[in-house]
């Protein structure tokens, strides 16, 4: 039985099955009693509680939803008690990576023009501008990656002030000035809530060669705006073109930390690898975010640990508070985070799920905590708050400066 299993941490009462056709029949992933369990009693992994027995579990009993419930638990906060980062690790090759250096000093790992909307009313027709240059309108600009459409659902029905509109205008202007678009095109409606001249104003940006602006009603309708937007592409583009790779330093990175499709390895493999990647990044002067609050749940108390100060630990908690409240307010509760896919893959509470999710977040210092698609104002280690949905999560870590994502799946 012993080659079958795997005991992560001595202090654990669980061992995870490593193939299919193991101890009675119980799929890989999946847990075992690795001791009696009296109903009540705490279920430890990782050396971290995951849940409690619902009922008695016997020596090598299956350990699932069937006699496993998350329970209560408290947390115990240590603010900043491993801060200090011991032995740092050492990168073993390359320490440079050919990027973008833009007029800001900013760097991007692609060159792309983005056509961006204030207001959903207004992505048909960014939709349509970037299509035109799908086939062969760029072949005579080598350095330009591509043009995308970058379109939402929201900028209108809705108020002009609160956290709605704040997170909004975060995330168009964390992609109006990121450093992997050599130019900008945003396109609005006219009529709309997230107003472009109020939205510009507020950021300080100024229209130029590669920021460009206007509403579809000052322009008059749908084809006249995309002829117009097609022309101002191909005005950028010689501009945006003019640009090419240089060397530049690996504290230059941004990575997204990101993770989906979770089974109980994930925690064991990829993400325990994607951490020491990001330990490597930051210890040579780069930046990696960390992000999707509801997935970590329970394992906060490891991340602010590792908190630079008392402040940056209880912005996490604040957030944690947040998201507690929010789903109570809607009827729910934290554990449901655990999707089918995850319990098929032998994940049993979000207790659980978390411990894995945080080992992408390595071992270095946390060196803030940020709002949805707040801008990085320092190197290191950042946790992002965002909802467990992928897209959204990855949407605000591009937002906060990510200029690389790096994604890990369990169940693929």
């Amino acid at each position: 039985m012993a080659d079958n299993f795997l005991r992560l941490h001595e202090m654990d009462n669980v061992l995870t099955c490593m193939s299919d056709d193991g101890f009675q029949g119980i799929a890989r992933g999946h847990k075992v009693a690795a001791t009696n369990i009296s109903a009540g009693q705490p279920v430890i992994k990782y050396n971290q509680l995951i849940g409690e027995a619902t009922k008695d579990i016997a020596q090598h009993e299956h350990v699932h939803v069937h006699n496993m419930a998350m329970g209560h638990f408290d947390r115990v906060h240590e603010f900043c008690a491993d801060a200090h980062w011991g032995q740092k690790p050492a990168l073993n090759g390359p320490t440079t990576f050919d990027g973008y250096v833009r007029a800001n000093k900013s760097v991007g790992t692609r060159n792309y023009i983005g056509v961006l909307t204030t207001v959903n009313c207004s992505a048909t027709v960014a939709r349509y501008i970037a299509d035109y240059f799908k086939d062969d309108e760029l072949n005579s600009f080598e350095n330009v990656d591509g043009i995308v459409s970058l379109v939402h659902g929201t900028g209108c029905g809705m108020a002009g002030n609160g956290e709605g509109m704040a997170n909004l205008q975060r995330v168009l202007w964390g992609y109006a000035g990121h450093a992997n678009f050599g130019g900008i095109l945003l396109v609005g409606l006219g009529c709309e809530q997230a107003q472009v001249s109020m939205m510009v104003a507020n950021f300080g940006f100024e229209e130029g060669r590669t920021f460009r602006y206007f509403n579809i009603q000052d322009v008059g309708g749908t084809k006249a705006t995309i002829d117009h937007g097609i022309r101002m592409i191909k005005e950028m583009l010689p501009q945006v073109n003019d640009i090419s790779r240089t060397k530049v330093p690996v504290s230059e990175l941004s990575v997204a930390l990101q993770c989906g499709g979770s089974d109980a390895y994930s925690g064991v493999t990829a993400n325990p690898a994607l951490g020491h990647a990001s330990d490597l990044i930051v210890a040579h002067g780069g930046t990696t975010i960390l992000a999707e609050t509801p997935e970590i749940y329970g394992a906060e108390h490891l991340l602010t640990r590792r908190a630079v100060s008392q402040d940056v630990a209880q912005k996490l908690v604040d957030r944690i508070q947040w998201w507690e409240d929010y789903t109570a307010r809607n009827g729910n509760e934290m554990n449901n985070n655990p999707s089918p896919g995850n319990k098929a893959g032998g994940l049993t509470t979000i207790l659980e799920k978390s411990l894995g999710a945080v080992a992408k977040g390595g071992t270095a210092p946390l060196m803030d905590v940020l709002l949805y698609g707040e801008a990085s104002k320092r190197k290191g280690f950042h946790f992002m708050d965002s909802p467990g949905y992928d897209p959204t999560s990855i949407t605000g870590q591009v937002a906060s400066g990510a200029n690389i994502v790096c994604f890990t799946t369990g169940r693929g």
